[in-house]
This record gives structure tokens, sequence and C-alpha cells, in this order.
């Protein structure tokens, strides 16, 4: 890279760290302001901010486990091996700031904030409880948001159609 055009990787670290600052901070005042299973209607019958722990993975799977520390250990490990994955694709990619790049920053930041509560805590703090119409959400938080918004920029950027470009070795050469 030259100095015109710096790496982007410093500011998509950056992204993490605040967006891991984020989960943290709304995590602690949760915990400091909402008795454990309360809640705080946001939009009537449509958002409210619980306080719930899960120690299970997405949508509390295995949180009834016969065996919750071999699940929090299996946890642990399965999300510090793919936060690992992810660094290394965003170290390699993190040149430029693209939905590609962006989306790991945040899947990396996600996978960090939830894993330092499973090690710390043996659980995770929940408090995003959406209700659309008769349907509930299972309870979430900042850093499932993270995952999940990071999941979806991967998927939106894997359907843009690609520009060819002449410089493509893949590409038949003009003669």
């Amino acid at each position: 890279m030259s100095k015109f055009f710096p790496r982007r990787l410093p500011w998509l670290l950056g992204l993490s760290a605040l967006d891991i600052l984020a989960d943290r901070l709304t995590k602690e005042w949760v915990e400091l302001h909402i008795p454990l299973g309360g809640a705080i209607p946001v939009i009537h019958r449509v958002l409210r901010i619980t306080h719930w722990t899960n120690e299970g993975a997405a949508f509390s799977l295995f949180a009834q486990s016969a065996s919750p520390q071999l699940v929090r250990w299996t946890l642990v490990s399965f999300s510090l091996v793919a936060a690992l994955a992810v660094l290394i694709a965003l170290v390699r990619l993190g040149d430029k700031f693209t939905m590609t790049t962006i989306a790991l920053a945040l899947i990396f930041a996600g996978a960090l904030g939830n894993v330092h509560d499973r090690i710390l805590y043996g659980s995770v703090v929940d408090f995003i409880e959406v209700h659309i119409f008769s349907y509930h959400w299972p309870d979430f938080n900042v850093a499932d948001s993270s995952i999940v918004t990071g999941a979806c920029l991967l998927l939106l950027d894997s359907l843009v159609p690609r520009k060819e470009t002449a410089s493509d070795p893949e590409l038949p050469s003009e003669a």
C-alpha cells in the first residue's frame, strides 16, 4: 500500500473496539439497573429492555444441558477459533473499507464480546426483547446484533455482481 492509500486495518479494529465497548457498557447498565427477569418497556407491545442470562448458544440452545460446563467451554473454544479465523481474514483484507471488511470487524467484535462474558461469568447477558405482532424474538444483546449484522453484510456482498478487470488472470486476454 502506498502512502496515499494507507491500510485501513487500524480503523477496522477501532470499529471492533467501539463495538465491544458498546456491548460491555450496555450489559453493565442492564445488570446495574434492571433486576434479573425484570423489564423496562420502550415501545408498548414491541420493544422492551430486559435482563436475562443465557448459558447456552444462540436462542438459548443447549442452555438446559446436563453438562453446562462442557457447553460453556465448547462455546468458548468455538468462539475463540472463529474470532481468530475472522481476525486473520480481516488482517489479510484490511487494506481498504469494503462491505466484507466492515462485516468481519463486526463479527469479530460480537464474538469477542460474548466470549468475554462466557469466560468470566459463565453466561451472556441478553436484554433486547422484540415482539412483532404475535411473534416473540428471543432476547439478544449488542454482540449478537453485531454478528447478525456482519453476517447480513457478508450475504449482501456475496450477491453484488463484481466488475471484471483486465488484469484478472482468470480472464482470457484479447489478442
